[in-house]
């Protein structure tokens, strides 16, 4: 999941090279941490949250196949 959230944040990004993410995996949760350039944020957040939201839907969508419950955060 991290190399999914990895590849459709660097593909929205003007600096791909700058995409971090982390994750940290909890017994029944795992947290994605997302971290671009400063000039990139609002594409990854997106018109009020819209991209964000979806990126947040095609993970859950993965986490539930995978039977894991899996969030986003989007860190500056």
């Amino acid at each position: 999941m991290k190399d999914l959230v990895q590849r459709i944040v660097q593909a929205l990004v003007d600096h791909p090279e700058q995409v971090e993410v982390s994750e940290i995996v909890g017994d029944h949760i795992s947290v994605l941490e997302v971290r671009v350039a400063k000039a990139d944020i609002g594409k990854v957040i997106g018109k009020q949250g819209r991209t964000a939201q979806a990126i947040r839907a095609i993970l859950s969508a993965v986490s539930g196949k995978a039977k894991k419950r899996t969030t986003l955060e989007i860190l500056e």
